[in-house]
């Protein structure tokens, strides 16, 4: 099962699901704003989206994933609009049988979310300064 969102707004907090009773593993990830952005201070972040292929498309990817790896649930909720720093932008939960799956799934989904998603990020300066942000730093491969 999977389920995404992409909201306006704070993450809800993550409540451990003790109802996995066949998944040994619950693995979380929660992408948090840095206080810089390619060796420049920032104080938040202002994500945009396509909206309405934006949510397919992260719905597809997560689908996917769980075709993918041995994973048995994925749930993913990513925010749009400004985003303070040291909170959090992206929320992933996945639930399998073993953490090497989730674990594999986990690096692969986020990688994927990256590259495939239409969400974009500019970073935005104490002064008032905005620019695009990008990951360039090394992906896993798998």
């Amino acid at each position: 099962m999977v389920r995404t969102s992409i909201v306006e707004g704070p993450l809800p907090t993550h409540q451990a699901d003790d109802s996995h009773r066949e998944h040994g593993a619950e693995l979380v990830f929660f992408g948090r704003v840095r206080d810089q952005e390619h060796g420049k201070p920032i104080i938040a972040l202002e994500y945009e989206h396509y909206a309405g292929m934006a949510e397919r498309e992260l719905e597809r990817l997560a689908q996917q994933t769980l075709e993918r790896f041995a994973i048995g649930e994925l749930h993913c909720d990513h925010r749009v609009g400004r985003v303070e720093v040291g909170h959090a932008s992206l929320r992933v939960a996945i639930w399998s049988r073993h953490r090497q799956a989730g674990l594999e799934a986990m690096a692969w989904f986020i990688s994927e979310l990256k590259k495939s998603v239409p969400i974009w990020k500019w970073a935005i300066t104490a002064d008032g300064e905005r620019f695009p942000s990008h990951c360039d730093h090394a992906e896993p491969s798998f």
